[in-house]
């Protein structure tokens, strides 16, 4: 039953809570409802206005009124609470599959202050945070990345028991955010394809092994490198994690090609996520060839992010 009203709830809160990239809290995007304590504060008043007309007691009704008085007077302070706040999507960078996707939001006070603002995508994993008035709070919420492409999370739920925790006022909203998951760096030999050159001719004339060509020096640690490259004793005095660099690839052209890889789809795009990275970090120029796409020979930071976009999101929809 719940289920089959799933798509309707959904599209209603579609309708009355658009997605943006900044929402502002107000009365149309605020719903109200006893929490569990809340509906037991209820049952309680209840019974003592039951007991109340049994014995016709003067201070048992005036008890129970005045406690019924403090549940209505709490239902317009937990409104308040949340009525005029500003959650902002401020950006989220690409990660690689296995990591978690970190996502950045900004909560502004239109004025008066904010306590005990809990968010997050499940109940079971909200985080609390304070705004104070006129100002701003920033927080960053994690969800694992467990497949490459567009990383949505969906609605986020905003929620707030202030002062008494007897009322939950909570809100669903789209803050329209994504992030970018690229494959997970596999180490793998590199067929290698001269850019220029002929397929026929040159593909997979020469396999790049792990160790096997000249030193060159030490460089900081990266996504995919292999463990067998790590300096252990820079890293056993202070020295962080470092890798042996080779200069295997030096002064050739090198073409990463999807076919001239083994595995399956997503192994092979693993591997040339590792490559990417590898030749990018030695400022090696490579091109680029996917079945749908090809990237042209280049090097640097701009071709390191195409790439990786590239890999990312082959096979998807544009």
């Amino acid at each position: 039953m719940l289920a089959a009203l799933q798509p309707r709830w959904q599209r209603w809160l579609a309708r009355r809570i658009p997605a943006a990239s900044s929402v502002t809290l107000n009365q149309r995007r605020i719903f109200i409802v006893p929490s569990a304590t809340g509906g037991a504060f209820a049952l309680v008043l209840l019974l003592m206005l039951l007991a109340a007309i049994n014995y016709q007691n003067s201070l048992a009704y005036g008890l129970t009124f005045l406690l019924m008085s403090l549940f209505i007077i709490a239902i317009l302070h937990t409104y308040r609470n949340l009525a005029g706040l500003t959650l902002r999507a401020v950006g989220a960078n690409p990660v690689f599959v296995g990591e978690q996707g970190r996502f950045r939001l900004r909560l502004e006070s239109g004025g008066r202050e904010h306590q005990a603002i809990a968010l997050g995508w499940s109940k079971a994993d909200l985080q609390v945070l304070d705004v104070p008035a006129a100002g701003v709070s920033d927080a960053e919420l994690n969800l694992p990345a467990q497949a490459r492409g567009w990383l949505r999370p969906g609605r986020l739920r905003v929620e707030s028991r202030f002062p008494l925790g007897i009322l939950l006022a909570w809100s669903w909203v789209d803050l329209d955010q994504a992030v970018l998951v690229y494959p997970r760096p596999l180490a793998a030999d590199l067929p290698l394809l001269t850019a220029g050159a002929d397929d026929s001719e040159e593909q997979g004339s020469r396999a790049l092994g792990q160790g096997s060509d000249d030193f060159q020096g030490l460089r900081s640690y990266q996504p995919g490198d292999s463990k067998k490259r790590l300096h252990w004793k820079a890293y056993s005095r202070g020295q962080g994690l470092l890798v042996k660099d080779f200069a295997a690839l030096a002064g050739r052209d090198i073409c990463l090609n999807f076919d001239a890889m083994s595995g399956d789809v997503e192994t092979r795009l693993s591997h040339l996520c590792h490559w990417v990275l590898q030749l990018s970090a030695a400022q090696q120029a490579f091109a680029l060839h996917l079945p749908d796409q090809q990237l042209p020979l280049a090097s640097g930071a701009a071709q390191r992010e195409a790439c990786l976009r590239a890999l990312a999101l082959f096979g998807s929809s544009p």
